[in-house]
């Protein structure tokens, strides 16, 4: 899947995930439509498809790197000062 460096600071949840639909191997026809059926989906977006619940307006409120890090403290348990950032693929691995 290719990756984006577009849309990484807060305030650019829907930009974001909206490039990263568009830019996928096989993209939906409509990329918007996708993101926030998504974000509906995860509990971040209200019925209406233009407001952010709380949980979504504190996902936007977050930076790419500052949601990168939140997942995978939550996955591995692990502190954040034990954690990677790569900007060019949006992940985050443990340091050595």
């Amino acid at each position: 899947m290719p990756h984006t460096t577009k849309f990484m600071g807060s305030g650019q949840l829907l930009d974001r995930l909206t490039e990263q639909m568009r830019t996928q191997k096989n993209p939906p026809k409509d990329p918007r439509a996708t993101a926030i059926a998504i974000l509906q989906a995860r509990g971040q977006m209200k019925e209406d498809g233009k407001t952010l619940t709380q949980a979504g307006q504190a996902r936007n409120d977050m930076t790419a790197k500052e949601r990168a890090m939140d997942r995978a403290t939550k996955r591995t348990d692990a502190p954040e000062s034990k954690m990677i950032y790569s900007p060019k693929t949006n992940r985050v691995t443990l340091r050595k």
